[in-house]
């Protein structure tokens, strides 16, 4: 994808010893630590004095349990496998449960624990579908001390196993139905976790069902296996592959048997921003190896955010996962085609607002604008609720507010990028992250995080350069907001500084927060609206800097998370939760399912909130599903017993994008701009939020336009359009239903037709 830009080959040049050492900074206090310079900033190379970074739940570090292969390789933590390589207890050596979906897996010393839930726990706040184990694959005789990365692609991971006398190794991947094992120093063996009932014989080829469940055994052409009571094994003929499938029913045999011996070998997604459809289009293909014959097709199963938006020809046959039913494609390859909902750096100036309440609120922000160091997260949220006000300011004619708000986030920008500070970046060359100090919720300890606390920075960074592109050249402070960038969602598979899209699994179509995935659950994701933060903040700094291959990345991160959090955060179409599942929204996205809670409260407004903050011009997207928004808001009355007393002007604008008349109304009766609003907010942007949208409507996002910061409005009569022009020269917007607005350079501009 991306290729390194010109600062980042002269930084892992740094890094790497192959330039001079004159281009080191030796940091003061510390004999080896050394600044790596990043046009006028940089970032260490060690961590700071009394600091920590990756350690297991011991207190002790950890490094990335990876084979001889991929040794030394950035290593994609965040991902729904990551226990493999980050091992967070001492006691599981092996991994914990990972849910590849429809498969579970776990790894143990005998080899890898596969099985197929089709059953929901479902108990108050939660629901899930636990791993149960129905087989375990290994080769007979194996009982390795531990279990290694031996490989990864977009959504594949390859687990490795060695003792003494054997080797295993087995891929595994999201959407796949199908274990394709390897392995040396023993027959193939498989014990199932009860009895096995066979239901077909061929030879190479075994039908059993265990615990319910149908799963296809398929050993070289030729061979044969051999059910000993709850053992199952086969000396596949002297060779040393075999391939295991988990059927949808028994009728499926034939047709997954025509692609047992197509191996997979690795997993790619493309994506393409058509700008002038207002379209982006994703094609997800599995790259095969046939160990046998000349056949190298195969079988994926799709997600409900990935069949609903695909012409490709799907079978009839399905599976369940805690996504709701995945639909089954027998190919290679898809592709899903969605509409773009544009971002805006704010909403259009509109005569609904008091010029002079908001001037009021303006300046009460810039009057006490700073940035303090108190951790990434904290500080990602003081940029974020600056930035939010500068794009006020200037639509106001308040320009003293908005550049006192512009150089406090500068100055901010510049001590975060400075090292030897109260705050500043450090490279672990072992883990291959960036990681900033102070740190917070186990952003250092367990590489949580990063896109949630990189991806204020990242929006607030596209503010400024919107205003100042000096400022943001990557010769001047730009190259330092790129190494965030690339830390959190790197677009390039070919940097061996950091690893391809860190915390975005692009197959689940969502990111996630743990850095090690160590627990039983799975991985996790809290709050989906932060992931899309940064995905917004990618466009508008592609955008602002000319950048079109970063901008379209996050086209396509924020349209296909957007649709993901519909239906898997807010359950959108009532079919993805389990029927007895009593809340229609959740708070966190766990691999085996999903739990109406947060990580610190069980207080309805924050479990309803934490999914809508921070809101910004990105939030427009929620809009898409109005119905969603509504039957969110009032299960939330409902759970508290009236209206929300914490985090009610975030649940305000909220409302607004579905129902901004009684928005406003919640606003004015219950005097809004009269306490502190959340940290990351401002009444100056709630203020103008909320009233922008009760004069002109909720976003109407059926109307798309050829440009990714362009949306439109509707209050049931009146159309508006409005777009924001990041560059250097007048740009005609056009909108889907044929409307178009100029925009003059670096402005933003609006009509109603």
């Amino acid at each position: 994808m991306r290729p390194l830009t010109h600062t980042r080959r002269i930084a892992l040049m740094l890094t790497a010893g192959a330039t001079a050492l004159a281009g080191l900074t030796l940091i003061p206090g510390s004999a080896g630590a050394a600044e790596v310079p990043v046009g006028n900033g940089g970032y260490s190379d060690e961590r700071p004095a009394g600091t920590v970074g990756p350690l297991d739940s011991a207190g002790n570090p950890v490094l990335p349990q990876l084979t001889d292969a991929v040794a030394g390789q950035p290593v994609p933590t965040n991902d729904w496998w990551t226990s493999l390589v980050f091992k967070r207890y001492a006691d599981i050596p092996h991994s914990q449960p990972m849910y590849g979906h429809p498969l579970s897996y776990r790894a143990v010393a005998g080899g890898l624990e596969v099985g197929y839930q089709t059953q929901p726990n479902v108990d108050g706040s939660y629901y899930n579908f636990p791993h149960q184990a129905d087989l375990t694959l290994g080769v007979a005789g194996l009982n390795s001390p531990d279990t290694k990365a031996d490989g990864w692609s977009d959504w594949t991971v390859t687990p490795y196993w060695e003792d003494a006398g054997h080797t295993f190794r087995a891929t595994i991947g999201h959407g796949s139905p199908y274990v394709y094992a390897e392995g040396t120093g023993g027959n193939a063996e498989i014990v199932t976790a009860g009895p096995a009932e066979v239901f077909a014989d061929e030879g190479s080829t075994l039908g059993v069902t265990v615990n319910g469940r149908d799963y296809a055994l398929f050993a070289p052409s030729g061979s044969s296996w051999n059910v000993s009571g709850t053992t199952i094994s086969s000396d596949l003929g002297g060779a040393d592959y075999y391939s295991v499938a988990v059927l949808p029913d028994q009728g499926a045999l034939d047709l997954y048997a025509q692609y047992a011996y197509s191996f997979v070998t690795g997993s790619v997604v493309d994506w393409d921003y058509n700008e002038s459809a207002g379209q982006v289009s994703a094609t997800y293909t599995l790259e095969t190896e046939a160990r046998e014959g000349d056949e190298t097709g195969t079988i994926q199963a799709l997600y409900p955010h990935q069949w609903a938006y695909t012409s490709d020809t799907l079978t009839d046959y399905e599976y369940v996962s805690p996504r709701g039913v995945m639909r089954v494609r027998d190919g290679n390859s898809f592709t899903t085609t969605q509409d773009v909902t544009g971002v805006l750096p704010a909403l259009p100036e509109t005569d609904g607002v008091d010029q002079g309440q908001l001037a009021a609120f303006v300046n009460e922000v810039a009057a006490d604008a700073s940035i303090g160091f108190g951790d990434t997260y904290w500080s990602g949220k003081q940029f974020g609720r600056l930035a939010q006000v500068v794009p006020i300011a200037d639509q106001i004619g308040e320009t003293a507010a908005r550049d006192q708000l512009l150089e406090a986030m500068k100055a901010g920008f510049e001590e975060w990028f400075t090292v030897g500070g109260p705050a500043e970046f450090s490279y672990d060359s072992d883990w291959k992250t960036l990681t900033g100090y102070p740190a917070s919720y186990g952003s250092d300890q367990e590489l949580n995080d990063h896109h949630f606390h990189y991806s204020y920075f990242v929006f607030a960074a596209a503010t400024i350069a919107a205003y100042d592109p000096a400022w943001a050249e990557e010769s001047a402070w730009g190259g330092m907001v790129e190494e965030l960038i690339a830390d959190a969602a790197n677009p390039s598979r070919d940097d061996d500084r950091y690893p391809f899209l860190r915390g975005f699994d692009v197959y689940a179509g969502h990111s996630w927060a743990a850095g090690h995935q160590g627990f039983e659950a799975g991985n996790n994701q809290e709050s989906s609206s932060e992931s899309v933060n940064l995905s917004a903040g990618l466009i508008m700094w592609g955008e602002a800097t000319g950048d079109t291959e970063l901008r379209d990345l996050g086209v396509y991160l924020l349209t296909t998370e957007s649709e993901s959090i519909r239906q898997y955060w807010f359950d959108g179409d009532e079919e993805n939760f389990p029927a007895d599942y009593q809340h229609n929204t959740v708070g966190m996205v766990w691999s085996n399912g999903a739990s109406h809670s947060t990580w610190w409260t069980g207080n309805p407004e924050e479990i309803h909130g934490i999914n809508v903050l921070p809101v910004t011009g990105a939030s427009l997207h929620l809009a898409r599903d109005k119905d969603a928004i509504i039957r969110n808001l009032e299960e939330l009355v409902e759970e508290n017993g009236g209206p929300p007393v914490e985090w009610k002007e975030i649940l305000w604008e909220f409302q607004a994008l579905a129902d901004p008349t009684a928005a406003r109304a919640a606003y004015d009766s219950d005097g809004g701009g009269s306490y502190t609003p959340e940290a990351g907010e401002s009444w100056a942007h709630v203020y103008h939020w909320i009233y922008t949208l009760d004069a002109i409507g909720a976003p109407d996002t059926s109307i798309t336009a050829d440009s990714p910061t362009a949306a439109a409005f509707s209050d049931g009569t009146t159309t508006t359009y409005a777009a924001h022009n990041y560059g250097g020269s007048e740009r005609t917007v056009t909108f889907s239903d044929g409307t178009t607005l100029t925009v003059p350079p670096g402005s933003s501009a609006s009509t109603t037709g």
